[in-house]
């Protein structure tokens, strides 16, 4: 069960599931749906639930490891978690065990701009890009649309602000749940991602496609200048080089990244452990990198091999050597109801149809419901080794 649909990223998984029916004459039955979290959870309550999955967030990984017929733990002979970069590997384990697989991982705090006629943003800050913006009179691109999971380009980016102003510790207690969402440093995020953005960029941003809002960055005449988040986001052909490069925080910030983790949830079917060990090993995870039109990078550490500078640049990033901190995407580590409640926030907020206590408040109120497992605290946020 994926929940990719359509375009490229599909396609790139896809010829890894041909290739591995070719290898092996095994069959792939391919499920795709764009409700992963609801279906995923009605076919688990009614045992029946996929072979494999890929998990809607990290927080399902613990959720999952946890109940009678959910996800099994896979061992060595299967996937060498150990080849995997932190925060990915830990992420992956809970209490000790192997539960998934970070089949692809991207990187989230990047700041794109089109070389050409745009001056290098100023990333040492939040002061610092924010007065470069204003004072250069560039206009950001914004896009929240994107069905079911309309509003997770903004809180990405409110997670990225988090990041910068807060810290890794503080960011992690907000993801893990003991930093309340009504908390001064939480509500400073918020107010700093209006602030930044401005009126002009919130504008109808809720209706407009994320990928859209970037077109916008390549157009003749474009109307927009700046963009924030990761390669995979953008709408700008990933096949060639384009005008586009990318700024970086300083490696004194943490950077946000992110990852789609596969589990097994049949026991005992040795052709579902099988491609979870063709996707896991270094081979398959370089075919998934080298696929016509993937935008995936690799969190294995023996995968280095990137088509062009600008894959090689973020793929650096994520090497031991950058000196990053790594965070995982906000969003992705909270409950699926809570990065619902969160996406619903972000819509509101950039309509202005709330004011911005309640809207925390509601989010707030949502996570203390819930008494689903969190991922820990200690696991959101590492070096990367």
């Amino acid at each position: 069960m994926v929940p990719w649909t359509q375009g490229a990223e599909f396609q790139a998984f896809y010829s890894l599931v041909k290739d591995f029916e070719h290898d092996t004459g095994i069959t792939v039955d391919v499920q795709v749906t764009r409700a992963l979290t609801q279906q995923l959870d009605a076919s688990v309550k009614v045992g029946s639930p996929p072979d494999l999955a890929v998990l809607p967030s990290v927080s399902a990984i613990v959720r999952y490891a946890g109940e009678e017929g959910g996800l099994q733990p896979l061992d060595a002979d299967t996937v060498d978690i150990g080849a995997y970069l932190q925060p990915f590997r830990g992420l992956a384990q809970v209490k000790g065990a192997t539960y998934a697989i970070p089949v692809k991982v991207d990187v989230k705090s990047l700041v794109w701009y089109d070389s050409t006629t745009t001056p290098k943003p100023r990333t040492d800050s939040t002061d610092a890009l924010a007065g470069f913006a204003n004072g250069s009179g560039l206009t950001w691109c914004l896009g929240l649309a994107s069905g079911p999971t309309s509003g997770w380009p903004g809180a990405d980016w409110i997670a990225d602000l988090m990041l910068a102003d807060t810290g890794a510790d503080a960011y992690a207690r907000w993801v893990s749940g003991s930093l309340l969402w009504t908390s001064p440093e939480v509500e400073r995020a918020w107010l700093r991602w209006r602030e930044l953005l401005g009126e002009p960029a919130l504008k109808d941003a809720s209706k407009r496609g994320f990928a859209e809002a970037t077109q916008a960055m390549t157009t003749s005449a474009p109307t927009c200048q700046l963009a924030q988040g990761a390669r995979s986001a953008l709408a700008a052909d990933r096949e060639k080089p384009t005008r586009l490069d990318f700024a970086v925080p300083p490696t004194s910030r943490p950077v946000q990244v992110s990852g789609d983790f596969i589990g097994m949830f049949a026991d005992g079917n040795p052709s579902a452990r099988s491609f979870v060990a063709y996707l896991a090993g270094a081979a398959g995870q370089q075919m998934w990198v080298d696929a016509s039109g993937s935008s995936a990078f690799s969190a294995h550490s023996e995968v280095t091999r990137y088509a062009n500078a600008v894959q090689q640049r973020i793929a650096a990033m994520l090497n031991p050597r950058s000196g990053y901190r790594l965070c995982f995407s906000a969003a992705d580590a909270m409950a699926p109801d809570v990065a619902a409640a969160f996406y619903r926030a972000v819509l509101n907020y950039a309509d202005g149809t709330n004011n911005l206590s309640t809207l925390l408040s509601q989010i707030r109120n949502v996570q203390e419901r819930l008494s689903t497992s969190s991922v820990p605290e200690t696991a959101i946020c590492a070096a990367p080794n």
